[in-house]
């Protein structure tokens, strides 16, 4: 365990049996989807670098336009 880590749950223990609860669903949460997004990359690399092939492609022949925070 990192000393990051350990700090961080010295800090929780402290803390209310809710507040740890609710502190903990959150860590296991992003967990899980971390590890939904890694499988479904490894399900599909071919189809990952095809769309990053067409987007360079309509990037290189102009297709794209930057993109403007300000007009979203």
């Amino acid at each position: 365990m990192t000393e990051l880590l350990e700090q961080a749950i010295a800090q929780l223990k402290s803390q209310s049996i809710d507040r740890q609860d609710a502190i903990a669903s959150l860590i296991l949460a992003e967990l899980d989807d971390d590890r939904r997004w890694d499988q479904s990359f490894a399900r599909s690399p071919d189809l990952l670098a095809k769309l990053a092939a067409e987007a360079m492609d309509e990037y290189h022949s102009g297709r794209t336009q930057e993109l403007n925070p300000e007009t979203l």
